[in-house]
């Protein structure tokens, strides 16, 4: 399909959802559709919040895309600074191989991790299959010329395990993110408690769950999410760095494998149906994984996953509703795929019925000719939060 059909496509899409106007409740509990004379967005001088988060999927050794997904999601300004337009920039992994710009791009996200915190965001960052392969010796999809921008193959092994490319994935690069909706659900990665959910009524679940491959209803460690996965990637993590020798690379050496002393847990993580292999959300008929997602959501607290790793060329995929949306539009020359961004709006402001509150929460993707809406929910909540 050419660009310009992909085009036509999407705006008789967005054509579509102008006209039908349909929003769907998303959770349970007293939360019900918007009624019709409410408006659909905060009244000028009323109280309200909003939170906006841009997401990119892999991006595989190419700065230059990197910089124009950046710049046209809103995230940087064009001079390449944070610009201040959105909460955070979440990044899903795979920002390795594949390309030989590799180091000036992971100088570039840390450089703008700190300008967002000073600003009161924040850069979210997540380890990809192919950030553990490197440290494992897996080397197959390393091109030649990234390895002399490193100066060699010791120089690269040393500066992505003990270097500052390493500290930076152990300091700032995490499996999995629960990213909440609004602060009355607490802090970034703290873990899910339905407890505590209990008190929040209708925001309970409004929280974001974000990782590169995808968690499998199956993997045995999802709970108490997130910390349990991310802890675990820790783990991994450090005994894959702190090797005395690196293993030599794979190609052309024999591929090494997990280290000895691999805990069950760390295997069952980096195995197909962990966290940064899986495909199961991807690749599974609509029936299937729509059937599966709801306990997923309601066990780990979120009402949508986010997930790069299995790319779509042509565009953002939306799933079940918008419960599972996937990123990975191959934006990295090496796969000459749409750039790409997906970007979460959350807007709460006051209801003219008393005690209760307006809630919209919008997902669109965003590609150089325009934007697609993916998911606009409207809902009447009731919360004690301000």
């Amino acid at each position: 399909m050419s660009l310009a059909e992909h085009a036509t496509r999407r705006n008789l899409f967005a054509t579509f959802l102008t006209l039908v106007l349909v929003y769907w409740l998303f959770m349970s509990g007293s939360s019900h559709k918007v009624a019709s004379n409410q408006p659909l967005a905060p009244p000028k001088g009323a109280p309200s919040f909003k939170r906006t988060i841009v997401a990119v999927g892999d991006l595989h050794g190419d700065y230059e895309n990197m910089m124009e997904v950046l710049k046209m999601s809103g995230a940087v300004a064009k001079n390449g600074t944070w610009s201040g337009n959105v909460d955070y920039l979440v990044q899903t992994g795979d920002i390795i191989d594949r390309g030989d710009e590799v180091i000036k791009m992971y100088r570039y996200i840390e450089g703008l991790r700190g300008q967002a915190r000073a600003h009161g965001g924040d850069v979210r960052s997540h380890l990809g299959n192919h950030e553990v392969m490197n440290l494992i010796g897996d080397w197959r999809f390393v091109p030649p010329a990234e390895i002399s921008t490193f100066g060699g193959i010791e120089a690269r092994q040393k500066l992505l395990s003990t270097g500052w490319i390493g500290a930076a994935w152990r300091a700032n690069y995490s499996v999995t993110t629960r990213l909440p909706l609004h602060p009355s659900l607490g802090a970034i990665n703290i873990d899910y408690d339905e407890t505590t959910a209990a008190s929040l009524q209708d925001l309970s679940h409004a929280a974001l769950s974000f990782c590169h491959g995808g968690l499998s209803p199956t993997y045995s460690k999802l709970t108490p999410y997130p910390s349990s996965i991310n802890d675990i990637g820790s783990r991994l993590m450090a005994r894959l760095q702190d090797r005395k020798v690196q293993p030599k690379p794979h190609p052309p050496h024999p591929y090494a494998g997990l280290p000895k002393g691999t805990t069950a847990e760390e295997v069952e993580l980096y195995e197909a149906d962990g966290p940064l292999w899986y495909r199961g959300w991807a690749m599974d008929k609509e029936v299937v994984a729509c059937k599966a997602v709801d306990n997923l959501l309601k066990k780990i607290g979120v009402r949508r996953l986010i997930m790069g790793h299995t790319p779509h060329f042509s565009h953002i995929l939306s799933r079940c509703d918008g419960k599972i949306i996937l990123i990975d539009t191959g934006i990295s020359h090496a796969y000459g795929g749409i750039l790409s961004a997906a970007k979460f709006t959350y807007t709460l402001w006051p209801s003219k019925t008393e005690g209760m509150w307006i809630a919209r929460d919008l997902v669109t993707a965003i590609y150089p000719d325009g934007e697609d809406v993916l998911v606009d929910d409207v809902r009447e909540i009731r919360a004690n939060f301000l």
